[in-house]
Order: C-alpha cells, then structure tokens, then sequence
C-alpha cells in the first residue's frame, strides 16, 4: 500500500539534510525517513528541491550527496535579523536618528516595505567628499584610539596589534562569534585559543567558528605586508572565516553565484553573479580611497553586509575587514567587546531596509570607545619601545654576534671601540648600554636571534668565564 505523504514533506527532507552539514547520500537520507515517503517518491522530491535551487547537489554515482543549500542555509545557520521587541530589553542610549531606526525595525516584518539592493546609496557617496562620521566624531575617535607613546604610532603597520595580539585574538574571536549567535564563554575561548581545548557539550560548528576567527585575525596582524582594503584580503577573509563552515565548500573564498535570503529582514540582495562582482569591486575600490581609517572602516561595515558578496559570513567578514584600517595605522583595533547582538541586528537592518546608518553609527562609535577602555590596562602594561632600539636593531644585533665569533671580551671598552659608524654621536652612550644590556641577558636558548649557534656562545662563554 502506498505510503501517505505529510503535507510538510519537503520541510522534513529538507530539515534531515541540514543535519548532515557534510551532505548525505540518498541510502543514509531513505533509511532515516523510510517510514514517510518511499525511495523513489524521496527521489522525486529531491529533484523538484535540487530545481528549485533548495538542496544542493554534488558528486555523481554512488558519490552523490545532497546538501543544504545557500538560501535556506541562511536562514537556519545564522540568527536570523529580528529585531528586539520594545521594552524586552534595556535599549542603550542612541542617537535621535538611530531612535527613529529602531521604531521602524521593531515593526513586525510584514508591516515592513520589501526592499531590494538600491545602488544608489552606494552612488551617493564620494570617498574624502562624504562622510558618514563627521570630522568631529573622527577626531574624537583619533584622539582615543591613538597609541600612547609616538613610537608605536610611527613603527611599522601591526606593531601595535602584534603587542596585544593574544588579548586581540580571544576577545575579537569571542565577541563576533557571539554576534553570530555562538554559545562558547569568553573562558571556553581562552582555552581553546590558548591550549587547544574546545569546550564540552558545544556544537563542533560553535568550535569552528571560533578557531576561524583566530587564523583570519592573526592574518590580518602578522601579513601586513601584503594585507589592505583590496579584494584579495576581503576574500581571504572570507576564506578563512567560512573554512568547514559552508555547506559546499567551493564556496569558501568565492563570490556567490546564486541568491540569497536575509532572515527576518524584507531586504532582497542583489542575486545576479556578474552585477555582484561588479558592485564588489566598485565597494573595494572606493572604500580604499577613503583616507581616514575610521571613515574607512565603518564605510566597510555597511557595504559589505548591504551587497551580501558571499553566500554567508558577510557580516563576520565586515568587521574584521574593519580592522585593517587600524591595524595598519597602530591604532586601538575594534573587538566588539560588549557590543549585544539585538543592537547590531536592528543597526545592519536600519541599513538593509531604509540605507540609513545613524543606528549602525552610534554602535560602532560605542563599540570603539568600550574596545579602547580594554585596551587600556594593556598598553600600560607594555614596555614602551626604546627608540635608540628601534633605530638601530640591525647594527645592535650584528654587534652581538660579532663579539661573540671573535671571541674578544664583551667589555665597554671592547663595545665602543666597534660601535657601528651609522651610530648617530648622540645615540651612541645608549647604544653601547643596550649591547652590555644583551650580553647580561644572553644564553644559548636565546642566541639565535642574533644568527648565532649555541656551540659559538658555548665556545666564547667558556673563553671569556672568569673575566672581569
């Protein structure tokens, strides 16, 4: 006898794929739902769904697995945007712009006009003409974000944010993944930051979703050489960001090419592939001629989340990408510390369905200055660079090492007969202190930053002990 299909039968093929995130075959998909359709019947609706662009197909044979695709992936994967429910929760205090915003998301959705991608908006803006934060607001965030010593501020790009790295990684990683609705505390993000130690009882995809936030941030810290606001870092981001997070997983690192659904918000993003990588480009492209980095980031935090260029982790994307500008410039990076997930929701929808961004503004500018309190017990318990240090690195180091392979005592008088002639007069009483100062701390776990091996140190410490 014939079977009786549920009305909800699609739904429920469709939910017993998504539990497969790697995908599942068609023997593994029948077994687990024999009792309410039969094979072919199953076959039938998996290709009316694959049509459909609702289950992704891939492989072929006894190879073939079907797949949660992007749209619905979307909806199920992510919190959807749903904004807070008036008096749910404490609002913080927010501009009379980003007041009117929330009184028109906190609407129910079908009282909401559908909306599609206007690149107007886009158009309206003109990099170092528009801005989105006014000069004072800019200023002010300069003011707060700065390093505390000028040396730091004039070092090489990432210094700063190579010095607070690893307090950057645990709060950057946990902060955004909650954004993302992830469950893991900031404690269980230490521990698997620092030792490798995912926490027990959470979902692997929570676990995942953490350690790509730390590969993409020590990206951003430690390539800075190669890192900016162009598309290959965006779409590295992405890379790193959505890596065994997407359903296919050719599309880690890839602009979409099919559309896409926001939960919760009447925006519809642009679908077709050629135009979303022309905007793509376009978004690049102007957001790398902005000059000041606060401009620059927050014009990053709208338009990449407004285009959608990938079929998810856009708005992961976006706020890592947000801190470029300050990691190139030493300036305090932006953690999103304390920054709660229905003030960030209601802001993205406050751009997405009406292109305002006075919500989105008031979050940011909170976020940074709470980002910059944090910081600020770190940076006073940094060692402030010497400059002399600084200044002369190469010739201090190659000071070192050749005192030691001469084997001659590591004397004043020995130092300042050699001191390099680049040595500026004024700096050289400092200089022939911080090589005294290197062979007081030298030993043989430490020498091979001056290129030297263990056997030489061996061989001039035991030439040079006893002596004065």
């Amino acid at each position: 006898m014939p079977k009786k299909l549920t009305d909800d039968l699609n739904e429920r093929i469709e939910a017993e794929i998504a539990r497969h995130i790697e995908g599942v075959g068609i023997d593994a998909l029948h077994a687990a739902l024999a009792e309410i359709v039969s094979r072919r019947t199953l076959q039938r609706r998996l290709a009316n769904l694959a049509d459909q662009k609702r289950v992704f197909v891939s492989g072929k044979g006894p190879s073939l697995r079907y797949r949660q695709s992007q749209i619905i992936y979307a909806r199920t994967h992510e919190p959807a945007l749903v904004a807070a429910s008036p008096g749910t929760e404490v609002d913080i205090p927010v501009s009379s712009g980003g007041e009117e915003i929330r009184r028109y998301v906190r609407q129910p959705r079908q009282q909401r006009e559908p909306v599609s991608y206007k690149q107007s908006f886009l158009e309206q803006y003109t990099p170092n003409s528009t801005a989105y934060l006014p000069e004072s607001l800019r200023a002010q965030l300069h003011n707060l974000g700065r390093p505390a010593t000028p040396e730091v501020e004039d070092a090489p790009a990432g210094t700063f944010a190579r010095d607070i790295l690893n307090r950057l990684l645990i709060d950057l990683s946990w902060a955004s993944s909650q954004l993302e609705g992830n469950t893991y505390s900031r404690l269980d993000t230490e521990r698997l930051i620092e030792y490798g130690q995912a926490a027990a009882g959470k979902d692997a995809l929570e676990t995942q979703m953490i350690l790509n936030h730390k590969a993409a941030i020590e990206y951003l810290v430690r390539d800075t050489e190669h890192v900016g606001v162009n598309p290959e870092t965006i779409i590295a981001l992405h890379a790193f960001l959505s890596d065994g997070l997407m359903p296919d997983p050719a599309t880690c690192g890839r602009l979409r090419n099919r559309p896409v659904e926001i939960g919760g918000s009447v925006y519809l993003p642009v679908a077709l592939p050629q135009r979303i990588e022309e905007l793509f480009g376009v978004v690049i492209e102007m957001a790398d001629e902005i000059l000041d980095p606060f401009e620059q980031a927050f014009f990053l935090m709208v338009h990449l989340p407004y285009l959608q260029p990938f079929e998810d982790v856009n708005k992961r994307v976006s706020r890592l990408a947000a801190n470029i500008p300050f990691i190139r410039h030493n300036l305090s990076p932006l953690s999103f510390i304390d920054v709660a997930a229905k003030d960030y929701i209601e802001a993205l929808l406050g751009i997405y369905e009406l292109n305002r961004v006075e919500l989105l503004r008031d979050i940011f500018v909170r976020a940074y200055e709470r980002s910059c309190q944090q910081y600020v017990a770190v940076r006073q318990q940094l060692v402030p660079p010497d400059a002399v240090r600084l200044r002369y690195r190469t010739q201090l180091s190659a000071l070192v090492a050749a005192i030691v392979r001469s084997g001659a005592k590591a004397d004043l008088a020995a130092i300042r007969a050699q001191v390099p002639g680049a040595v500026a007069e004024a700096d050289r009483e400092r200089f022939v202190a911080l090589v005294m100062e290197e062979f007081r701390n030298l030993h043989s776990g430490n020498v091979i930053r001056f290129g030297l091996r263990p056997l030489e140190f061996a061989a001039w410490q035991e030439k040079n002990s006893g002596k004065n």
